[in-house]
């Protein structure tokens, strides 16, 4: 399978929140998706800017963490760098449906 955003953010599901037990794409804490090409390699570095619910939220390192672990796997990548952004700030706005259904927010 190709590396692309989609199979990006696909594999970035697998990632949970430990405290909502939702995943953080679902939770729209996946601001954006790039790539850049590492010298010498055919392989890609993938630069994920997310965000977390809260500035102090305590699960910050497991889900930077997941998401690294996650992503290395992929076929295709060769180095993940996850950065954290307070801006845009988090809101309930950006969660999909499915996630406001787990979380029973209507």
């Amino acid at each position: 399978m190709a590396l692309s955003e989609d199979t990006v953010r696909e594999q970035l599901k697998n990632v949970i929140d430990p405290e909502l037990f939702v995943n953080i794409v679902d939770l729209g804490l996946v601001y954006e998706v790039n790539f850049e090409d590492i010298e010498e390699s055919e392989d890609k570095k993938v630069l994920i800017n997310m965000t977390m619910t809260s500035p102090a939220c305590p699960a910050g390192p497991q889900l930077i963490g997941g998401a690294k672990q996650f992503v290395s796997q992929m076929e295709g990548v060769g180095d993940v760098e996850v950065k954290i952004v307070m801006d845009p700030p988090w809101s309930p706005d950006r969660m999909t449906e499915d996630a406001r259904d787990q979380l029973g927010i209507f």
